[in-house]
C-alpha cells in the first residue's frame, strides 16, 4: 500500500505519529470507452473556451463566480490556507460507538504508527477498545477539511470519514406520514421469515455477480474472436421478473416462510446425505 499522508494524532497533550492509507480499492474490471466504428480510444481534453487551447492540467486554477464576478484561485492561494497547513488529525471528543450514524461513513483508511515506538498508538487503540468508544477528529486533506470518526479494527486504528450534517438529506416522503395497520399476525409471519434468513455475516461469502459475469463475457469474447454467441456463454435469458404491489400481503409472507423452510430442508438433508456417503465404509468384492 502507498502512503497517502503523514501527520499525527493529538489529544491533549498526547501526539500519536501516523502514516495514512486507503482502506479500500476498487474491483471492477476495467473499461474504457471506444469508438463504436473503428474502435479508437476515445480521450477527454481539457480545453480553454478564450483561446480554444488544450490546457494541461498543471496549468488549471480554480475559480469561484459570484453575481458575474469570477475569483481566481491559484495552488499559492490554496495553499496558503492555515488549515491546508496543518499536518494533525485533532481528536474533538469521544463519543458512544452506537451514536455515529451509519449513513454518514463514508471513506476508510488505514492508521499506522509512524514512531520508533508504538506505544502511544496501542494506548489508544486500546483505550478505545476498552470504553467503547468512538474518537470524533478533524483534519485536512487534499483541499478539504474533513470530520471523521476513529475507531479500532482488530490491531489497527480505521479512520473513517463522515459526511457533514448538511450533506445528509433529510428523507421527506408523504408515505411515510400515512397511517398504516399492521395486525399481530402480519408481525409474527415477517418476524418468522427474518428468523428463517438469520446468519452470522461472513462477507467472504458474497462475491460482485456483475463483474464475475463481466470477466466471464471478456474471456469468452477473447477465446471465440468474431465466433463469440452470448447465449453460448450465459443461456437464454429469462423473462422479466413480474412487477408490481404484491396485493395480498398475509400469502406472500406465509409462502415465503414455507419456501424457505424448505429450501433450508433440502440444503440440510444433502449435508447429511453427503456425510453419511463419506462415513460408509466400501464393500470389498469377493475373490
Amino acid at each position: 500500500m502507498r502512503t497517502i499522508w503523514k501527520g499525527a494524532l493529538t489529544f491533549g497533550l498526547v501526539n500519536v505519529p501516523v502514516k495514512v492509507y486507503s482502506a479500500a480499492e476498487d474491483h471492477d474490471v476495467p473499461l474504457h470507452q471506444v469508438h463504436e466504428k473503428d474502435g479508437g480510444r476515445i480521450r477527454y481534453q481539457r480545453t480553454c473556451e478564450v483561446c480554444g487551447e488544450t490546457v494541461a492540467y498543471a496549468d488549471i486554477d480554480r475559480a469561484y463566480v459570484d453575481e458575474g464576478q469570477t475569483v481566481v484561485l491559484t495552488k499559492d492561494d490554496l495553499a496558503a490556507l492555515p488549515a491546508e497547513k496543518s499536518r494533525e488529525i485533532d481528536v474533538v471528543e469521544f463519543v458512544p460507538s452506537d451514536q455515529v450514524d451509519l449513513l454518514t461513513l463514508d471513506k476508510p483508511y488505514y492508521l499506522e504508527p509512524d514512531s520508533k515506538s508504538p506505544k502511544a498508538y496501542v494506548l489508544l487503540r486500546k483505550t478505545l477498545e476498552q470504553t467503547d468508544r468512538t474518537a470524533i477528529v478533524r483534519f485536512t486533506l487534499r483541499q478539504k477539511t474533513r470530520l471523521a470518526a476513529l475507531r479500532v479494527r482488530g490491531k489497527v486504528l480505521v479512520l473513517q470519514t463522515l459526511l457533514w450534517a448538511d450533506e445528509v438529506r433529510e428523507a421527506e416522503f408523504p408515505a411515510l406520514d400515512e397511517d398504516v395497520r399492521i395486525s399481530k399476525k402480519e408481525l409474527e409471519l415477517s418476524a418468522s421469515l427474518v428468523d428463517s434468513y438469520s446468519a452470522d455475516f461472513d462477507p467472504e461469502s458474497f462475491v460482485d455477480e456483475y463483474q464475475r459475469e463481466l470477466r466471464t463475457l471478456i474471456d469468452a469474447k477473447i477465446e471465440a474472436g468474431d465466433t463469440f454467441d452470448v447465449s453460448e456463454t450465459f443461456g437464454e435469458a429469462e423473462g422479466d421478473a413480474k412487477s408490481g404491489e404484491v396485493i395480498d400481503l398475509m400469502e406472500a409472507l406465509r409462502a415465503s416462510v414455507a419456501r424457505t423452510k424448505a429450501a433450508r430442508s433440502d440444503s440440510s438433508d444433502s449435508s447429511d446425505q453427503k456425510a453419511s456417503t463419506k462415513k460408509t465404509p466400501s464393500k470389498k468384492k469377493a475373490g
